[in-house]
């Protein structure tokens, strides 16, 4: 958060009062900042241990918490220090199980994060943003009808993830939120190294995908220092008709993309997929499959298609049922993997961006 100071004068009454400071969180910082912290304060080397430890596995909402810190340190601590951690201020529940919740980040900022548990039980994915805002201004997002406001910290990253009453249940989660990911890298990366951290959540990086319009330094970043999963938002394979519905295309091409992933290895931990949202009329022609089936050939990948979630003021219709399952069969049938993801959360804002736009203008 920004704060604006003025210059004014003062009465000199107010001259010896004492101004307040915010307080620095402590959800966000990895191991080697908590050394550094600990050493600044007199602590010893061990306490960065027990500090990552009540974060991130024991999850304490406060340092009164942490009661392997001696009383003295805990008190030294708070002087600086808060957990920063932060409650949805709002959630939307859905019929099937989908619930979507709101974040206030900053005095006006507010994100979503969406719990999606499957119908069997076994699996519960959080869907969590990156980013207040989007530069990305897709023509089919409510997020980049916003605009960008800022980047979030990792800490208000990872916040999404253990402030939701469902956190203990989770086993994935997918940085398909608010926001382009690539875009602020440095704090998604370290979010991502905390989650897979052993002193953090110790999650593996098959339960983690992180899904980008394309930001070439970002991607490269991000190949070389995660082995978490990669999801592409293609939506298009011709150039010139994808720059029509994603501008970031202008930047960094599709077909750059495709070159540029042809020189890492997908056949082992790491899955490559691709994101296509079906518009009727728009990208779900025999033409659009057969150029998908030409950009994608001979890699180790999968499509997904998913529904369109219509959206105020876009002139853009998703597809019907039995056009998307000739699509996914026509592909699969020539070599290329796909599945429809299971359309959930309908009944309440379902597309991304919605519920925080609800907000603000409220």
């Amino acid at each position: 958060m920004k704060i604006a100071f003025f210059s004014i004068s003062l009465p000199c009454f107010f001259l010896n009062v004492k101004m307040t400071t915010t307080k620095k969180a402590l959800l966000g910082l990895d191991i080697e900042e908590l050394r550094t912290l600990t050493a600044n304060l007199g602590m010893p080397r061990f306490a960065a241990g027990q500090i990552a430890a009540w974060l991130y596995k024991k999850r304490v909402k406060s340092i009164d918490e942490m009661t392997n810190l001696s009383l003295k340190h805990r008190e030294i601590l708070k002087e600086e220090y808060e957990i920063g951690r932060t409650t949805p201020i709002e959630s939307v529940h859905s019929v099937d199980g989908t619930i979507k919740y709101l974040f206030q980040v900053g005095i006006e900022g507010a994100i979503e994060a969406v719990y999606i548990p499957t119908e069997n039980g076994e699996r519960a994915t959080l869907c969590i943003s990156s980013q207040v805002g989007c530069k990305m201004n897709c023509r089919f997002c409510m997020t980049g009808k916003q605009g960008f406001t800022a980047n979030l910290t990792t800490g208000e990253i990872l916040n999404q993830l253990l402030s939701i009453p469902e956190s203990d249940t989770l086993t994935n989660v997918v940085m398909m939120g608010m926001g382009e990911p690539f875009d602020n890298i440095d704090a998604v990366l370290k979010a991502l190294k905390i989650m897979t951290a052993e002193y953090g959540f110790a999650w593996s990086p098959k339960r983690i995908t992180v899904s980008t319009v394309g930001i070439k330094q970002g991607m490269k970043r991000f190949l070389h220092e995660s082995d978490c999963h990669l999801a592409i938002s293609l939506h298009n394979p011709f150039p010139t008709e994808r720059y029509k519905l994603m501008p970031a295309e202008k930047a960094f091409s599709i077909t750059e993309m495709i070159e540029l992933l042809r020189e890492y290895d997908f056949s082992h931990q790491r899955r490559l997929s691709f994101e296509y949202i079906v518009f009727k009329g728009i990208n779900d022609t025999l033409a659009h499959a057969q150029g998908l089936i030409q950009l994608l050939r001979g890699m180790e990948c999968r499509i997904n298609l998913i529904r369109f979630h219509a959206i105020p003021g876009v002139d853009l219709q998703g597809t019907t049922s039995e056009e998307m399952i000739a699509f996914r069969d026509y592909l699969t049938n020539h070599g290329v993997f796909t599945t429809i993801r299971a359309s959930r959360g309908e009944d309440i804002y379902a597309a991304c961006g919605m519920l925080s736009t609800a907000h603000k203008e409220a």
